[in-house]
């Protein structure tokens, strides 16, 4: 019976990066998980806001949606980024130390911030004109959040840096997004754990996507030889 033979590197196409991403999944399934768990429970507080929206906009409901919006603002965006920092060492094989998650709040924290609010209001500004410049822009700057913890780099570097690399994966990118769906569909037939690892391979297959461009930018079947 002939073996599987474990990819070393990922391609950089919608089935090379979710082949890839499941590979490295199992491989740092506990790791992984907990950096899921983290991030689920770091964004549970957000629920604030969206139960207090149809409500009476009384005094108390709105210091709540204030606390909420701050949480999403100034706090959530760096475990979110955190997140992706590992997951993406577990894309590389290396070391992977969950504390590195909140590692964002003593370096780097202004970038995160500036970051991701310049992300949000990019695509949010496309999306107000018309959905189709927002969907563009979503995609070619999916990248930033990689870009500004594995590079180290600033925000406006990194929105450009994100275009640059994304150019000609932008479909492929968006390919990646709606398969998304399917998988989420089949993350909820096994209930609260299937949906968790279904947000824990898509996150991964992004990671991997990413690894496998700014591995060799020229190349789109980035394969291990040996």
């Amino acid at each position: 019976m002939e073996l599987i033979k474990e990819e070393r590197k990922p391609k950089a196409t919608l089935s090379g990066s979710y082949r890839y991403a499941w590979q490295q999944m199992w491989k740092y399934f506990l790791y992984l998980f907990l950096i899921a768990i983290i991030v689920g429970v770091s964004e549970s507080p957000t629920s604030i806001l969206k139960q207090t929206e149809n409500v009476d906009p009384t005094a108390t409901a709105l210091v709540l949606q204030l606390l909420a919006a701050a949480y999403m603002l100034l706090f959530l965006p760096v475990i979110k980024y955190g997140a992706d920092l590992l997951e993406l060492r577990a894309i590389r094989n290396e070391k992977m130390d969950i504390v590195e998650i909140f590692d964002g709040f003593k370096r780097k924290y202004l970038n995160i911030i500036l970051a991701n609010l310049l992300t949000f209001a990019l695509i949010g500004f496309g999306f107000v004109f018309l959905i189709v410049p927002g969907i563009i822009l979503a995609c070619r700057l999916v990248f930033v959040s990689f870009l500004v913890m594995d590079k180290n780099m600033e925000p406006i570097a990194a929105v450009e840096k994100s275009w640059e690399m994304t150019k000609g994966h932008g479909w492929r990118i968006f390919g990646m997004a709606l398969f998304a769906i399917p998988v989420i569909i089949a993350g909820l037939l096994f209930f609260v754990v299937g949906i968790v690892i279904s947000l824990m391979l898509i996150s991964l297959a992004f990671a991997a996507l990413y690894h496998a461009i700014d591995s060799d930018p020229n190349d789109d079947l980035l394969i291990d030889e040996s």
